[in-house]
């Protein structure tokens, strides 16, 4: 048995748009730049789950948010994740309609990770694995163990697709396939050869 596992941000769905991240900073009065800056300096962190909402925005704020502040963030921040790579969520249905065992590997706070599994393209594998829940982040060796014993199977099973170099390459340094996503007609392309 082959486990096909996809990351989300940059492969399932497209990159945050720029607009997108301006538009959260314009809601809450602050500088695009700034907020730019602090949104990825504390999102691993976040991803990792040390973070709460709260504690990962007013970090990103540089100032105490409030609830209703937080709460939009939050919204907005799940929407600008939500653009799908329709070349990449065509093979995924297409995989899934096959029978293949596929699951999702990906860096994303619980909040973030609950607001996507609200999405009909992510609801449809039945196996999600979100950093915030675990407590682990890519590209650490123990998430890629932690997924491994969580699918039951061996590493040497699993191919892992992933838009980032450092998490296919610590994907590979934990025993599994990796494979560097670069678009769907190359991953089509790939697929075959890593996942017969």
């Amino acid at each position: 048995m082959t486990w096909i596992v996809f990351d989300y941000g940059g492969v399932l769905s497209l990159p945050q748009p720029e607009s997108d991240a301006e538009a959260m900073a314009r809601v809450v009065g602050a500088d695009p730049a700034e907020f730019g800056r602090g949104y990825w300096a504390h999102r691993l962190e976040f991803d990792r789950g040390s973070l709460t909402p709260h504690a990962y925005w007013a970090a990103v704020l540089g100032r105490p948010a409030t609830q209703s502040e937080v709460a939009r963030l939050v919204a907005m921040d799940v929407a600008s994740w939500a653009y799908p790579d329709r070349g990449t969520v065509t093979l995924l249905d297409e995989l899934l309609d096959a029978g293949r065992d596929v699951a999702l590997l990906s860096n994303a706070p619980v909040c973030v990770g609950d607001g996507l599994d609200q999405l009909p393209w992510i609801a449809a594998i039945g196996h999600r694995f979100y950093s915030g829940r675990m407590g682990l982040v890519k590209p650490d060796r123990e998430i890629y163990d932690e997924l491994a014993r969580g699918l039951g199977a061996d590493p040497a099973e699993i191919v892992f697709i992933d838009d980032r170099p450092e998490n296919v390459e610590g994907a590979e340094r934990a025993g599994m396939t990796g494979v560097r996503f670069t678009g769907a007609a190359d991953l089509r392309a790939a697929l075959p050869l890593a996942a017969p």
